[in-house]
């Protein structure tokens, strides 16, 4: 059987192609969504440090303040934010 050049060129692009979309990446998929939690971005603002704290509920967020203080990010938030 014999094979022409263009048939062969088409033949190894399609091998190429199949070898290379075996190859697995040991990277994780970006799953942001690119929004940010205002709470969050507020304390960070103030000139906090966000923790995540995990409990049997879930989890929340720790606002640790410059002067020591440590606050739940939401609570921080809607004190400094509530109706004017």
């Amino acid at each position: 059987m014999k094979i022409s050049a263009s048939n062969a060129i088409l033949l190894s692009n399609m091998c190429a192609l199949l070898l290379l979309s075996a190859c697995n990446s040991d990277q994780e998929p970006d799953l942001s969504t690119g929004l940010v939690n205002p709470a969050s971005e507020y304390c960070i603002r103030k000139g906090g440090k966000l923790e995540i704290v995990k409990e049997e509920a879930g989890e929340k967020g720790m606002c640790h303040l410059p002067d020591g203080s440590v606050v739940d990010e939401w609570k921080f938030f809607r004190h400094e934010h509530s109706a004017q």
